[in-house]
Order: C-alpha cells, then structure tokens, then sequence
C-alpha cells in the first residue's frame, strides 16, 4: 500500500463522520417497506438528504408524488421529507453519490423452513458495483450470525468494478460494512422512535465507528458490539425470547381450556408481580417478518456447529400449529350447533398480524383463511385496512374485503385480529356463534362466545 493512500485514509474516514454528524452525509435506503420507510423519514427529520431505493416502480412513483401505502404514515410525513431532499429511484447506479448506504430487505424461509437470502444477495450484487471508497454499507435485515462476513463481503468485494475490499483494520482503504439489526415494531406507540436503541457491529474498528456516528445522529443512544455476529444474534435473541414466551402461554391457552380456566385472567393475576414476570398473551398464531421466523434462521445455522436448538425449535413448532388449533376450536364450536365447517359460511375478522396496521407478513390470518377453504367453507373476510387480498408467497386467496352487514347471515364470525375499530358488542349481538383467538371480547357475556 501506498504512502499516499495511507495517508489519505484518515482523512477520508474524518470527513465521513464529520458529514454524519453535521448531516451532511447522504444517506440511501434500500427496500421501502414496513421498517425502512419509517428510517427513512427518521434520517429525513433529522436534515439529512435521503434517497429510498426499491425495485417496485408504484412504491417509487407514490413516494414522488408525496402519497403513501403504509396506513401509519401519513402522506404529510412524506412531503415534509421532500422538503429536506427525500427522493425515491429504482436506478441503483446512484449508489455512487451515496455516502452511507443502508439494507433492510426481506429474509423470509423458503418452503422447507430454510434462510431464503435471495433479497439480500440480489440487493448486495445490485450496489456492489457502484460502490466507491469510504462509503458505509450496513445490513439491517434479520439474519443468522455470519451472513454479513459470510455472504454481504465477499459479494461486495466480488462485484465492485473498481476492485475495492472491506476496510478492517485503520490503515486500510476500501468500503466499510456494518450489521445494525432493525427495531421496528409496527403499531407501537409507546415509544418514540429516536429513544429505541440502535445496536451496531462493524466489520473492524472504523466501520464500527462510522456507523455509530451515523446512527447516533439520529438514535439517543448507540450501543456498539464487537462484531457484526454479535449484533446479528442479538437480534435474534430478541425475538426468539418473544416467540418462546409466546409460545408458552399459546401451551397453557390449550391446558387452561380443558381445566376451564381463563388464561387471560391467569396472566392478568401473574402480571400483578413486580418483579420476575413480563405478560405475554396467547394468540391463533405468530405473525410479522420476525418473530415466526427467526427460530427457523437459528435453528438452520446451528446444526453447522452440530448443535441442535430443541427448545427454540419446539417453541417454533406450538406457534406454527396455532391456526390449526384455531380450525379445531371452529369445528367444535359449529358441531355444537349441528353443522360441519364444510358447508358453513364463515366470517373472518382480521387479517394483519397485528391490530390496527396494515401488514400482512406471516399472519395466521391467511393461514386460517386457506385452511378453511381447503376444508370446503364459505369463507369471507373482513378488515378495514385490506380492500382486496390476492397472492403472496405462501397464499393464494383473490378476495375481497365483505362489509359488516347481515352478520346473522354467517354461521360463525371468527375474531382472528382485535382491530381496535370493531365493535364487538354489536358483532356478538347480530353474529350466530362468535370464535374468539384474541380475547376481544372480553367483558360480554354471551353465550354464542367461543374462547379459544
């Protein structure tokens, strides 16, 4: 290595954090979706000048019109944005004007319950050759430990036409690549954005540095790790120790049933300890980007070390049979009224993951949906986010959204999502039977109520 280059390193990483820290920098986001949207417009509050890069030319197009298609983000938030230079493109060659770039697509499992990094490697091999020296690549997306060394490096450094390589060490010049694991949790309102802390590992002492700068200018708080693994496995164990507890309480749903014992009042007894116990809530089954699917992600990477992750694979396997359980409580409740699910006409309420948004990722929504039609229901839907539902990865419905009307029409109504726009009383008064996954009606005496 050169003098001159040398030399020139110190100088070029100074002036990338002094354009962090004075907002400056330009920062390109990769993947509009549900979680990068929102950091978007985080870095946009924050005066700096950002472009969103996705391949879906509609996304691209309403966000240059100032419009949105996520229901929590309202179009206003969009132009304010404009205002301080956000601008959406699907032509990845201005990467090259980018000083930081940051990558948050999907990581969904592919039908055998395996990693599916086809997201990922797409987007790295798409920038890759537009990349120039100093620029900060980070990962955001959900993955096992590994995947940034393991699989975001070596395809930069593979597809760079300038022949650059991953700065690791001060003295070094070339990209530098961080992991800094997404915190987006949909719906929540409790917590502004900008005090959530933001985890980072880089690879070497600079990356790491820089990427700090970057998220510090816009998080209240930084928490560096050692190494890209660790900030990758943090992730995880975020959400597998969601998805265990979830799944614990989803066990002792079912054991509290036969025992006639109300779960929910169990919970509301136990959460009354100040210390030792956090509330998890039992549901018809896990949906969202992460938490239904991160088990599986660790699970995979761990028989590579000839380790097998039993209680986190078991967890994974109560939440995946939920919906099924859910079909189970459905024919029993509609036995009780002399009717077989084939045949009867049925009512979903609630296809999101989550009361009050618009996300359809892994909800056990559509897999009850499917699950139902393959038994020979009439099955409708209602959600006030979803005017249609067509195809998805693992769904293939082509529906359409029913009004609320003649609910008396329907032999069972089925509370799948606890939008917070229902009104349960009046759909307990006007419904024949009523199978309750969320305890949504919690409080109404009814006869024609099936917890479950």
């Amino acid at each position: 290595m050169s003098a001159l280059t040398s030399t020139a390193l110190p100088t070029l990483t100074d002036e990338l954090k002094r354009k962090m820290e004075s907002r400056e920098a330009r920062i390109g986001i990769v993947g509009m979706g549900y979680v990068v949207l929102p950091l978007a417009l985080l870095f946009s509050n924050e005066r700096f000048r950002v472009t969103g890069f996705d391949i879906a030319p509609d996304k691209v197009e309403k966000l240059n019109a100032g419009g949105s298609y996520i229901v929590r983000i309202l179009p206003e938030s969009i132009r304010e944005a404009q205002k301080a230079g956000f601008r959406a493109t699907a032509d990845y060659s201005e990467v090259a004007a980018m000083d930081a770039i940051v990558i948050c697509v999907p990581t969904p499992l592919n039908e055998y319950h395996e990693p599916d990094l086809s997201y990922v490697t797409g987007t790295v091999e798409s920038i890759a050759p537009f990349l120039r020296e100093g620029q900060l690549v980070v990962l955001e997306s959900t993955t096992y430990p590994g995947t940034t060394e393991e699989i975001v490096v070596p395809a930069l450094e593979r597809g760079n036409k300038a022949g650059l390589k991953v700065s690791r060490q001060r003295e070094e010049a070339g990209i530098h690549v961080a992991f800094s694991p997404e915190r987006e949790d949909p719906g929540n309102d409790t917590v502004a954005r900008h005090d959530i802390p933001k985890v980072v590992g880089g690879c070497g002492p600079v990356a790491l540095e820089v990427a700090s700068a970057m998220y510090g200018s816009i998080f209240r708080r930084v928490i560096p790790v050692s190494s890209p693994s660790v900030a990758e496995m943090t992730k995880l164990l975020e959400n597998i120790y969601r998805c265990v507890n979830i799944a614990l309480v989803n066990e002792l749903k079912q054991l509290c049933m036969r025992m006639g014992i109300d779960i929910h009042e169990v919970i509301d007894a136990a959460r009354t300890k100040p210390f030792g116990f956090q509330p998890f809530y039992p549901g018809p089954g896990l949906g969202g980007h992460c938490i239904p699917i991160d088990p599986f992600y660790l699970s995979w990477k761990a028989k590579q070390f000839d380790f097998r992750t039993r209680f986190i694979e078991l967890a994974g396997e109560v939440n995946t049979a939920m919906p099924y359980f859910v079909l189970d409580q459905i024919a029993a409740g509609l036995n009780e009224h002399s009717k077989s699910i084939k045949g009867s006409k049925i009512l979903v309420l609630g296809l999101a993951y989550k009361r009050d948004i618009d996300d359809l990722r892994e909800s056990p929504s559509l897999t009850i949906l499917e699950l139902l039609r393959e038994r020979g229901a009439q099955v409708s839907y209602n959600d006030p986010y979803f005017p249609s539902v067509g195809r998805g990865r693992h769904y293939d419905l082509n529906m359409t959204n029913t009004p609320l009307e003649d609910l008396g029409n329907f032999d069972a109504v089925v509370i799948v999502t606890d939008h917070t726009s229902y009104d349960y009383a009046a759909i307990v008064d006007q419904s024949q039977l009523i199978i309750d996954t969320r305890n949504a009606t919690k409080g109404i005496q009814n006869a024609k109520i099936l917890h479950c």
